[in-house]
């Protein structure tokens, strides 16, 4: 059987293949594919392994020799699901495989930020320190977590353990109800947000969840509400909650992922990273450790054995 993996430069360097390898006949590499290269490329493969290639109906049915698709990521929106359904194709994704990796990132961000890490490195390296009259610099304040409240929105595995990992810093933790859901007893997000210090997001990006903070419901924050996003671009309302952070109604913003990766036409929390503001954004590397790559090839070849009703 063969495979194709269209962009292998995804899993970076040194990722050992060989569990792939030895669930196929041959593994076809490609650092990466254009759309003009794709149908060459995935015609007489039996899987097609993917990351990020968008692979659309017109492709999926040039592709006549195809019985997998596997991704390389929990999100199969690159995918056109509903054509590879129509066509008998099924697509495997891989799930909690960065589970560590991305909460030691989410724990990274929210520390950083309440020590206001953003803005005390550029106090340093103007050399306010330098000519400070005291020993130290008490300006921005910073926050101690311990006893504060933490918000988190969406209750999966990462949700869990970002729990398990603030609880450890002796901060309470609140889930909201699962946006969209109408018979969850949990409080909204919005009834939860007064009351919030940190506010974290680990949800998928939906209908229901697009924008989920925005403009409205920035207003019931507290001014020195910490918003981190590790969830998925546009959760977050960038341009409003880069407004909000400019004007003070917010304490700090971390976000790793934007509607755009890469941001080639710009964000606007990209446009505030200069103005001195305890904002940290990051290149969509909360994944990235070489653990958590190493277990997505493994987790993929287990979706191929599986497929092929091998052990």
């Amino acid at each position: 059987m063969k495979a194709v993996i269209l962009d292998a430069e995804t899993l970076g360097k040194g990722i050992d293949l060989s569990a792939i390898e030895k669930s196929v006949d041959e593994l076809v590499l490609y650092d990466s594919t254009t759309t003009e290269q794709l149908n060459e490329r995935i015609n007489d493969a039996e899987i097609v392994i993917t990351n990020k290639v968008v692979i659309n109906e017109q492709a999926l049915e040039s592709a006549e020799q195809l019985k997998l698709i596997c991704v390389l990521a929990t999100g199969m929106n690159n995918i056109d699901l509903a054509a590879a359904e129509k066509l008998n194709i099924p697509v495997r994704n891989v799930e909690a495989y960065g589970t560590q990796s991305v909460v030691q990132h989410t724990l990274m961000m929210m520390l950083s930020l309440a020590t206001k890490q953003p803005v005390m490195q550029k106090r340093v390296a103007a050399g306010d320190w330098q000519s400070s009259s005291m020993f130290c610099l008490l300006d921005p304040s910073i926050i101690q977590l311990a006893g504060k409240k933490l918000v988190i929105v969406g209750s999966g595995e990462l949700g869990q353990e970002v729990k398990t990992m603030a609880e450890a810093l002796g901060m309470h933790v609140e889930f909201s109800a699962r946006p969209g859901k109408k018979d969850d007893p949990r409080p909204s997000l919005n009834e939860l947000l007064p009351s919030a210090d940190v506010i974290s997001f680990h949800c998928p990006l939906t209908n229901d969840t697009k924008n989920l903070l925005n403009a409205d419901n920035l207003e019931l924050c507290k001014k020195d509400a910490l918003i981190i996003n590790n969830a998925r671009g546009g959760v977050i309302n960038e341009q409003d909650v880069t407004e909000a952070l400019r004007a003070g109604k917010i304490g700090g913003v971390a976000a790793d992922v934007l509607p755009q990766e890469p941001p080639k036409d710009g964000n606007p929390l990209l446009d505030a990273m200069n103005e001195g503001l305890n904002l940290i954004v990051t290149p969509h590397n909360a994944w990235t450790s070489p653990e958590a790559r190493q277990r997505i090839v493994e987790l993929t070849a287990e979706n191929i054995q599986s497929t092929q009703g091998k052990n």
